[in-house]
């Protein structure tokens, strides 16, 4: 996975709260192979009618070329399925701004490059109304900490392990082995000073 550091692009508001896992890939859709890509799947049952016709009210069908989503709280609640990440990733989705995120979800968007970047509830509603049904330019920069949208900035609080990982490309494991050298001296000390505790010890 590739890293980022800045981005631009379009910005829609989606003024609902608690869009959980379900809503956001229906389990029905997890059987497709990944490599066929996720991003049809995306927010399906609220895209699309039960006979499969795109709603053309829909914010992500008026707007197909959005790639940064403004919503309420919860974003992400419910199950665990990374899937979910996947399928916004693979739409086009580079980040979403909520107040608040599932802990599961904001995780694995992380280790697959989207940030959930989390705003101040007045804030998120103001962003919604200056969006309204529309679009607008959005800009972020991880290394700065800052997203620049509707003319305003927003800060950006990040973990350094999260924007780490944003900007690097990295999962957890990627993660992990940045810290090698620190960790071979670790194990080479208690190795030294524990020695009964390793294996094959006589």
């Amino acid at each position: 996975m590739s890293g980022w550091t800045r981005f631009t692009g379009q910005a829609v508001a989606l003024p609902l709260e608690s869009i959980d896992t379900d809503q956001l890939i229906p389990a029905r859709f997890m059987s497709a192979p990944r490599g066929e890509g996720y991003g049809s799947f995306l927010l399906h049952d609220l895209r699309f009618d039960s006979a499969g016709k795109a709603d053309p009210a829909f914010v992500l069908n008026r707007h197909r070329d959005a790639n940064v989503l403004v919503t309420r709280r919860n974003f992400g609640c419910g199950s665990s399925r990374e899937a979910a990440v996947y399928a916004l990733v693979d739409f086009g989705i580079k980040a979403v701004i909520a107040p608040s995120f599932g802990d599961i979800f904001a995780a694995n968007a992380i280790n697959n490059g989207l940030l959930p970047a989390s705003a101040g509830a007045a804030v998120v509603e103001d962003l919604i109304a200056a969006l309204g049904a529309d679009t607008a330019e959005v800009g972020i920069d991880l290394a700065a900490g800052a997203i620049f949208l509707a003319g305003r900035g927003i800060e950006l609080r990040l973990a350094p392990d999260a924007r780490d990982k944003l900007i690097n490309g990295w999962d957890d494991i990627d993660l992990t082995k940045a810290h090698g050298q620190e960790i071979a001296a670790f194990c080479a000390r208690h190795r030294r000073q524990a020695p009964w505790s390793w294996p094959g010890h006589g």
